[in-house]
């Protein structure tokens, strides 16, 4: 297949999932259009009986090597109104991941083993992975690539980056129960919001070394009821943590807990809470990001082989890797000119990246392949 059949190939495919976005969890027409490509090519889909998603195996055999796409949509306001809108690029990632497969189905007879491409939910809600691990998707897979759409001011269009290192994210959501009581008479009662301004100094006074980027802060209050004069006693509230490795992660979030006993024990207060998603920081491997390089410079030449990308934002993806520290991973970097960023209701990008994305990951996933054979043949 040259270039003009794969980009006339992908073209309606990229329009369909882009006008049809599905949020997390619910990708339920966009599972069945991709198993029905996948079936429509003679290959076998796997579906999951109590969730979204798929994967598929391209050869013969165990497979040792795979790709993994996000498939699912954010729910933000578009023009207006709310709804479901691919502005992080998962229509294209989708795109790429059944241009590969196309690409390996024609290469297929020339494989000496099987290649698994992995279409997974929920990235959005820092869900999926864990389900897919749960599953054992990726329990036989040595190597495990992924890609992902690039910001200009992180890659220039037409260039690609052979790993991206994503920074890691934790959300705690929290419930302060302290006691109600009238608004003269504040000694009777446990105010939430001032436990809850506590929490505030307690976490700014959190020191990680200035070498290494974290962060961590309240970004949702909600307390008191309609009458001014009634000292609250209840408040929920939510922490967003930031931190480029998962050691500093660990120590941001083992501070949390020690500001929260600590602010517990002062006002006699009960702060419950508990995490609602964990992304973990990028654990690039040296060889699968050296595979990757080779397969840019294979496809686009050496001179659009661009460095490889750090970048305070999260990524699913890399669950896998925590979850699985065996398993070697990198992300492939996608300069499209994304403009004007991602996660913006008007995000666009540069389409006729695509075919090239598909090439990359394919010859990658080929050399990966090649990597395994020789390891395994010692």
């Amino acid at each position: 297949m040259n270039d003009q059949q794969l980009t006339e190939r992908l073209q309606p495919i990229f329009e369909h999932l882009h006008k049809n976005p599905e949020v997390s969890w619910s990708e339920v027409e966009t599972t069945a259009y991709i198993a029905n490509i996948l079936r429509q090519e003679g290959l076998e889909p796997h579906t999951f009986e109590n969730m979204t998603g798929l994967y598929v195996d391209i050869g013969k055999g165990t497979p040792k090597v795979g790709f993994r796409t996000d498939m699912d949509a954010l729910w933000q306001e578009v023009d207006g109104q709310f709804r479901a809108n691919h502005s992080c690029g998962h229509d294209g990632h989708m795109t790429m991941a059944l241009g590969t497969v196309f690409l390996l189905k024609e290469l297929a007879p020339t494989l000496t083993g099987a290649i698994r491409i992995i279409f997974q939910p929920a990235e959005e809600k820092a869900q999926g992975a864990k389900a897919l691990v749960e599953q054992g998707v990726v329990d036989s897979l040595q190597f495990l690539f992924g890609t992902h759409v690039r910001p200009l001011v992180e890659l220039q269009d037409g260039t690609y980056a052979p790993a991206l290192y994503h920074g890691a994210a934790k959300l705690f959501t929290g419930t302060i129960l302290g006691v109600e009581a009238h608004g003269a008479r504040p000694e009777q009662g446990v105010n939430a919001i001032e436990v809850a301004a506590a929490l505030i100094d307690g976490i700014k006074r959190l020191w990680i070394s200035p070498t290494k980027s974290a962060s961590i802060k309240m970004t949702q209050l909600q307390a008191g009821g309609t009458a001014a004069n009634v000292i609250p006693g209840t408040a929920t509230f939510s922490m967003d943590a930031r931190a480029q490795n998962n050691e500093t992660m660990e120590a941001l979030t083992v501070g949390f807990e020690k500001v929260v006993a600590a602010v517990s024990t002062m006002f006699g207060a009960s702060i419950e809470y508990q995490i609602d998603a964990h992304i973990a920081a990028a654990q690039v491997d040296d060889t699968a990001k050296s595979i990757m390089q080779q397969a840019i410079i294979d496809v686009a030449g050496e001179e659009n082989c661009a460095p490889e990308v750090v970048t305070p934002g999260g990524e699913d993806f890399h669950f896998y890797t925590y979850s699985k520290p065996q398993l070697q991973t990198t992300m492939l970097g996608l300069g499209c000119g994304v403009t004007p960023g991602l996660h913006h209701p008007q995000m666009t990008f540069n389409q006729k990246r695509l075919p090239t994305g598909a090439q990359i990951i394919t010859r990658a996933l080929v050399l990966a392949l090649q990597h395994v054979e020789r390891s395994e043949s010692k």
